[in-house]
Order: structure tokens, then C-alpha cells, then sequence
């Protein structure tokens, strides 16, 4: 367990983020959960603990963890998965005030199971398709920054995500490859959604050759209320 310690640890480091004793405590229990529960549903395909750290809790927080660390905020997780990037960018910025939405109940048992045990504050998950919750007052063009991460190609994705982003706020998509390509097909569905121009940061992850991009876009205008179309449309018939 220390020396697994001591490699997040290391590896946060050259992300510029020093993890204290109580998170990188949070972030090795976070791991065993996800291996525990991952024998009995499918939450990831990466189970070697030493990926885990690199490829989802380092992805994570690689590009905007250090820059939230002391920017209390409120973020929207759509299509959290396992948490990601969610609950390491909580892990980091205690003060991210963090909803994240999946469409899958025995998802979201395994996110209340992992906030339960790390003692998480202001922080939920909630059940549903990012279809009808951006029809919610509670949650349309309320949060300052929403993520995305790995959940669907872009001009999809901005459907589900920038309806809930207030005007102002940011839509962040991580990705990997490909995201010039993808921001460029999205375009027209970015402006029809009112958001703004895509702007994108590439990286690499710390201390490996993984190439990763991520693709931020600020919310200029309200999002038409037509938007999101029901279940299913985005994806059959993408905006141009």
C-alpha cells in the first residue's frame, strides 16, 4: 500500500497537484472499490491498480484539477460511469459543489456507495438520461462547468451537455485522439446549443506516451428550449 502511495502521489506531483495524507488515503480506497464492485458489474476494463491511477484518477484532474483547487464551483458529471472525472476532481477541489448523472441505477449505487465510504461532502449522484434531466428546473443552465468523458462523439455530446451549463459557464469534453475532427463536425450543432467557439488542450499523461485532448467550450447564449430532443434522437440524428 505504500508504494502505491507513493506512485500516485509522485504522479499528481508532476501534474502539479500535492495530494495530502486524507486524499491520497481517498484515492486508494476509491480503487479498491472500483475492483470490488467491478467483479460484479461492468464499471471498467482497466483493473491493474497502477493504470487506474494514471488513466482515470490523473486523466481526470490533469488539465483542470490544479486550476479548481481554490475555485468553489458548481459541476455537472454527465454520464459519470464510475465517477469519472467527478469524484477525483472532488478528491482535489473539496470545495466543487458536483452532480453526477447516469443513466444507469446500478451506476449510480456504486457512486452513493463510493461517496458514502470517502465521507465526500457536497456531492450526489443522480439517476437518469441527460435527455430528461436538462428538462429539469434544477438542474438546466445551472452549473458552471460539466464534463463529459468518453461518452459519446461531440456534436452528440454537446446536446446532452450544454443545456445544463449556465450562460458563462464551460462544457469540458475529454478525449482522445481525433478532437480537432470532432470539434470541427460539431460546430453547428455548438452554435445551435449556444455555446461558443471550442477551444482544445492536448496532453500527455504524466509519465507515459497516452496522448489526451480536452475540448472546452463556453456558453454564450441560453440553449433553445428544444433542446435536448427526446431519448435517442441526438444520437440518431446528430445537429450540423
Amino acid at each position: 500500500m505504500e508504494a502505491r502511495q507513493k506512485y500516485l502521489e509522485e504522479t499528481f506531483e508532476k501534474l502539479g497537484i500535492c495530494l495530502s495524507d486524507e486524499q491520497s488515503s481517498a484515492f486508494l480506497r476509491y480503487a479498491e472499490l472500483l475492483l470490488i464492485w467491478n467483479e460484479k458489474m461492468n464499471l471498467t476494463a482497466i483493473t491493474d491498480p497502477q493504470e487506474i491511477m494514471i488513466k482515470h484518477f490523473a486523466d481526470s484532474c490533469a488539465v483542470i484539477g490544479k486550476e479548481l483547487e481554490n475555485s468553489p464551483k458548481k459541476l455537472a458529471d454527465v454520464g459519470s460511469g464510475a465517477g469519472f472525472p467527478g469524484i477525483p476532481l472532488k478528491i482535489v477541489c473539496p470545495d466543487l459543489e458536483i452532480v453526477l448523472m447516469d443513466s444507469l441505477q446500478k451506476r449510480v449505487g456504486f457512486l452513493n456507495a463510493v461517496i458514502q465510504e470517502l465521507s465526500l461532502k457536497k456531492i450526489r449522484a443522480v439517476h437518469g438520461r441527460a435527455e430528461d434531466l436538462a428538462k429539469d428546473r434544477e438542474f438546466r443552465e445551472q452549473f458552471d462547468l460539466v464534463t463529459a468523458r468518453a461518452v459519446a462523439p461531440l456534436p452528440v455530446l454537446a446536446e446532452y451537455c450544454l443545456p445544463f451549463v449556465k450562460i458563462g459557464g464551460e462544457f469540458l469534453a475529454y478525449k482522445a485522439t481525433g478532437a480537432k475532427e470532432e470539434a470541427d463536425q460539431a460546430a453547428g450543432a455548438i452554435r445551435i446549443l449556444g455555446g461558443g467557439k471550442a477551444t482544445i488542450r492536448e496532453y500527455s499523461l504524466p509519465g507515459t506516451d497516452y496522448q489526451r485532448s480536452l475540448i472546452r467550450i463556453k456558453k454564450d447564449r441560453q440553449t433553445p428550449k428544444a433542446y435536448p430532443r427526446k431519448a435517442g434522437t441526438a444520437g440518431k440524428k446528430p445537429l450540423g
